[in-house]
């Protein structure tokens, strides 16, 4: 199978194919994608490495570590032999560009920082009626009765 790279000329994108926009499909090499029981193994061996490492983001979600890159890595090497996961990675990707983009706008960075400003506000607020009211005393300080 050729993937047209060599039509391309050393990697560049053309208007027709945009970088972004790469063919679906397995990234396998061409001799393990002619013979079906290697690659079958091959895709098993991805899906086993891909697991691998989704499952540890999964774990160090509520642990720290970097839960959320360390998934999105996985989902990378799935992507390298499947269509589901690149179709997903494409997806996330418009999302997050899309998400970035609305950040940036102006009015919603005004929007974002009058929001911030009132909740700080309150709080301060609620934090001093409480003290006002209760007064400050500490955990430590408190004694038992």
């Amino acid at each position: 199978m050729n993937t047209g790279s060599d039509e391309r000329g050393k990697g560049a994108a053309t208007e027709e194919e945009p970088k972004s926009e790469r063919a679906l499909g397995s990234r396998a090499p061409e001799f393990i994608r002619e013979r079906r029981a290697l690659h079958l193994s091959w895709q098993v061996g991805v899906f086993l490495a891909g697991l691998a490492v989704v499952g540890a983001g999964v774990i160090m979600l509520p642990l720290p570590g970097p839960g959320w890159l360390v998934i999105f890595a996985g989902m990378a090497i799935w992507a390298t032999e499947f269509v589901w996961a690149q179709l997903v990675l494409r997806w996330t990707k418009r999302k997050v560009t899309e998400a970035a983009r609305r950040a940036l706008d102006p009015r919603v960075r005004r929007r974002n920082i009058v929001l911030t400003s009132v909740g700080v506000v309150i709080a301060a607020t609620l934090v001093g009626v409480y003290v006002w009211k209760f007064g400050l005393a500490m955990p430590w300080s408190v004694e038992e009765e």
